[in-house]
């Protein structure tokens, strides 16, 4: 006979999305990597430090009432520093 366990169940939303968030934030980070020799060492420690505290906290920013629209808000910010959306991976093209 199967021995059945009870496990605790969390309470706090979940946030489907988060895992795609994170990998949007990660794409930016290594293309900042990528342009280093662009930017400053201040303005790329900058970055990167924003970029922590963003993916240290992207659950919490997903179950906030307006989370989408905030991490949308950030990723465009973001976007305008790394021009990440103006990068084609050669891989993805047909």
């Amino acid at each position: 006979m199967a021995r059945v366990t009870a496990r605790r169940v969390s309470n706090a939303p979940v946030c489907l999305p988060a895992d795609f968030y994170r990998e949007e934030f990660l794409k930016h980070r290594q293309c900042l990597a990528l342009q280093r020799e662009y930017f400053s060492e201040r303005a790329i420690i900058d970055a990167d430090a924003a970029l922590a505290r963003v993916l240290g906290r992207i659950e919490q920013l997903c179950a906030q009432d307006d989370g989408e629209q905030l991490i949308g808000s950030l990723l465009r910010k973001f976007n305008a520093v790394t021009g990440l959306s103006g990068w084609s991976d050669p891989k993805q093209l047909h």
